[in-house]
């Protein structure tokens, strides 16, 4: 579970870049965070995983407060970020253990699921690689795969498509649907508007740091009585 309660952040010029957020995403729901950018999507996922602070606020994580448990917090989730200039000069599979060893996954365990991801991405012949030699695609596909080692009860990606094939953005997709299943939760930005309409369960809309309406596509059009599709809708709003 994730919860955000009246979460506020300025910057040097004290303009707030997020203005009372208040948010929870249950177990087992694939939410979708949406706005156009610089609406302070990335700012709140960094703020999530305890990359930035906010000013106001609390941010907890199945029951753990990211600023006055940070460890703890880090335990419940994965994290695949928007940048991916990872560790360039190790290999694939370094990387890949050096994620393990930080969330202490068992080398049996380890082995067996860094096997199913990387069959799964089509990354098996990579991982002797060094991650600088990469495509973008297939950082994403590295990143992804370290975030997932531990099983975490919350995955958190930020813009986690981009740069990915056809086949990686399936795969991804129903990765995000089975951790679902299990009554994990998964949040994820994207500008993806079709992409969030068919696959989450709720999504929020974010411009100019607030928070514009959260729930699910149907409640939306019942919200600004419409029967347009998500991405209409999305212009629509955060046009007015």
């Amino acid at each position: 579970m994730i919860e955000f309660d009246n979460v506020f952040k300025s910057y040097q010029d004290s303009s707030y870049v997020l203005e009372n957020l208040s948010l929870s995403i249950m177990p087992g729901e694939l939410f979708g965070f949406l706005g156009p950018n610089g609406a302070g999507k990335t700012t709140t996922l960094r703020m999530l995983t305890g990359i930035a602070k906010p000013d106001q606020g609390e941010i907890r994580i199945n029951g753990w407060n990211i600023a006055t448990h940070p460890l703890q917090a880090k335990k419940q989730f994965g994290f695949v970020p928007d940048n991916h200039d990872l560790f360039l000069r190790v290999k694939g599979m370094l990387y890949l253990n050096f994620m393990a060893d930080i969330y202490e996954v068992s080398g049996p365990e380890r082995k067996k699921i860094i096997h199913d991801l990387a069959e799964r991405f089509e990354m098996t012949d990579h991982l002797n690689q060094q991650i600088r030699s990469y495509s973008h695609g297939m950082k994403q596909k590295i990143s992804i795969i370290g975030a997932l080692l531990h099983s975490p009860k919350v995955l958190i990606l930020d813009e986690p498509m981009t740069g990915l094939d056809p086949k990686a953005t399936y795969e991804l997709k129903k990765m995000m649907q089975e951790h679902t299943a299990q009554g994990n939760s998964v949040l994820f930005s994207t500008h993806v508007l079709e992409v969030a309409e068919n696959l989450c369960d709720k999504v929020a809309v974010l411009n100019k740091g607030r928070m514009l309406f959260s729930g699910t596509v149907d409640e939306m059009r019942e919200t600004f009585h419409s029967n347009e599709s998500l991405e209409e809708m999305f212009l629509e709003i955060t046009r007015s």
